[in-house]
């Protein structure tokens, strides 16, 4: 059954489905409600004073890869900030992320090889969230194209329901969220050197499902931040630029 054949009520069953033995720890309540104000982030933007952004020392070449049910436009103040910095941010050019497809992620293939031809350097891979698994995966599939790979609260190790959206996740997506239509290497480290932001304030993803185990990225950084806030949050996007700057 291919995502196009499934049917309301297919979806509707993966959403409701049963979790066998002992449920996996999810953020809990408090920490969902500070996801809340998220819909308050385009008055705060505006409102408070721009962060400080220094001058990138050897800008980079970024391709931003949004978060689940998210588009390029939802990281567009992240971007915005990247390119003060001196960097070049690029669109994933794919439109609202509704889950992988083996379609998806050739498309992507070519969208990264296509940003790395263009600019004669490979391009870092900035991903939030469920674009952060993305960036993995390609970093696995193209290893020559990518310099470095960043992800910002992306499930990549653990339980793959050890989260607050796995079933909006299996309604829209189609497939359960531990049997995708393309490999699952979720705790293999990528073949480049692989980042990890997380934030213990974290209300979608278990903090240690994007921290990762030593042996699952090459090192991880803590932001005081919601998940939400990756897109927009001072603290991370100083840990971003942080990070683009170390070689």
């Amino acid at each position: 059954m291919t995502k196009t054949d499934i049917t309301l009520r297919e979806r509707l069953r993966l959403a409701l489905q049963k979790i066998e033995g002992p449920a996996p720890a999810r953020p809990g309540l408090r920490h969902m409600l500070g996801e809340a104000t998220y819909p308050l982030s385009p008055i705060a933007v505006r409102v408070r004073p721009a962060p400080q952004v220094e001058k990138a020392a050897k800008p980079k070449i970024v391709v931003m890869l949004p978060g689940f049910v998210a588009t390029p436009r939802t990281m567009q103040y992240l971007s915005h900030q990247i390119e003060r910095a001196g960097h070049k941010a690029k669109n994933w050019k794919l439109g609202f992320n509704s889950g992988p497809t083996l379609e998806r992620v050739e498309a992507l293939e070519q969208r990264l090889l296509e940003v790395r031809d263009r600019y004669g350097t490979k391009p870092v891979l900035l991903g939030w969230s469920l674009g952060g698994m993305f960036a993995r995966e390609l970093a696995h599939r193209q290893p020559d194209a990518v310099s470095k790979v960043m992800t910002m609260g992306s499930p990549f190790s653990g339980d793959p329901r050890a989260n607050n959206a796995w079933r909006l996740y299996q309604f829209v997506a189609g497939h359960p969220v531990d049997a995708p239509p393309i490999e699952r290497r979720e705790g293999t480290k990528p073949p480049v050197e692989t980042v990890a932001l997380w934030s213990d304030r974290d209300g979608v993803i278990a903090p240690d499902c994007a921290r990762g185990e030593a042996h699952e990225r090459d090192r991880e950084c803590m932001v005081d931040c919601t998940h939400m806030g990756f897109s927009y949050a001072p603290e991370a996007i100083r840990a971003v630029l942080l990070e683009l700057d170390r070689d």
